[in-house]
């Protein structure tokens, strides 16, 4: 019985250790993960529209979204938000730009875990292009009667993309047009 407790209390030190050391290592390695994603997000607005200064506005806990001005004025370019929702095998996240009209200038799929090969391909310009242009009442995929084709054998996570943005279009467009009844 004394030599279970033995290799128990050994195992217990081990285990104590090893976790130490991992709360140590994360306690360094986190704020640097958390300012190079701040950094990409930063990237991916200005590439989704270029030559623009960005103005946060937070809507709730769940939803925020980016003015674009024109560069150095308070012209409005458009707007950016980042929309969320469960694929096929994980949570698609994509960041959109829409002129002011809410028209899709571009997106970019930011973070996916989808199957390779197959969902995985949502990255792929290719795909990402035939968004550009549309509207939110355009965001459905072929096989759902609309204009966006489904990747090959990623119906789902197609059907995710589409519907993340058109959902979050909508909260947008009903934001920013309340904002403009206040000030009128």
């Amino acid at each position: 019985m004394m030599y279970y407790v033995k290799l128990g209390g050994i195992l217990l030190v081990i285990c104590a250790i090893a976790t130490g050391i991992l709360a140590y290592v994360n306690s360094i390695t986190e704020p640097k993960i958390i300012a190079l994603k701040a950094a990409e997000a930063v990237k991916s607005r200005e590439s989704l529209i270029p030559d623009s200064d960005f103005e946060e506005v937070k809507v709730s806990d769940d939803f925020s979204y980016f003015v674009a001005y024109k560069k150095g004025t308070k012209d409005i370019q458009g707007y950016t938000f980042t929309a969320a929702k469960t694929g096929y095998s994980s949570k698609v996240l994509t960041m959109a730009g829409l002129d002011p009209q809410f028209n899709i200038i571009n997106i970019k799929v930011i973070d996916q875990a989808e199957t390779p090969g197959l969902g995985a391909n949502c990255t792929a310009s290719s795909f990402t292009d035939q968004f550009k242009g549309k509207t939110q009442d355009q965001m459905l995929v072929d096989k759902d009667g609309g204009p966006i084709k489904s990747l090959s054998g990623a119906t789902i996570t197609t059907r995710a993309i589409a519907n993340s943005l058109k959902e979050q279009i909508l909260v947008l467009r009903k934001e920013v047009e309340s904002k403009q009844e206040v000030s009128q």
